[in-house]
């Protein structure tokens, strides 16, 4: 998708108007379309790209942003009435790793799909958040209310 600089200076001046903590104007214009029923995704650095999906890549270096720390950044200003991820990511993550996704996610009713379900609800997204997290399938779908 296209941006031009002036909806970028206009999103980055919403962000002073509206004291919010996230500085990234791409990430405040993105986040600023998601309407009642959109559905956003957070990605791990490994998550196939989606021509057709505007994606806001925070990855800088291994783990960092992770996926967690974009999720809290994020979920002061967002109302997520519904989390999706991949069933996957239960078998293939430890107890530690399993219990931190569920302590951000708090009061998100999450459900756990087969991967490839999963990947059928990415197209319809307002938009992808691009992490550096190398935990496998820590991928969310938030669903707004």
């Amino acid at each position: 998708m296209e941006f031009l600089i002036s909806d970028i200076q206009a999103a980055f001046t919403f962000a002073f108007m509206l004291k919010t903590r996230i500085l990234n104007p791409l990430l405040l214009s993105l986040l600023a379309r998601v309407r009642h029923t959109n559905s956003l995704v957070i990605a791990d650095r490994g998550f196939p790209f989606w021509p057709a999906i505007e994606t806001v890549d925070l990855s800088l270096v291994d783990d960092l942003p992770t996926v967690l720390q974009v999720l809290a950044a994020i979920r002061p200003d967002f109302k997520a009435v519904q989390a999706h991820m991949a069933r996957e990511f239960l078998k293939h993550n430890d107890a530690r790793t399993r219990a931190g996704f569920a302590k951000a996610l708090k009061g998100i009713p999450v459900s756990y799909e087969p991967h490839d379900r999963f990947k059928q609800r990415v197209p319809p997204a307002i938009g992808l958040i691009r992490t550096g997290d190398t935990i496998q399938y820590a991928n969310l779908i938030l669903v707004s209310g």
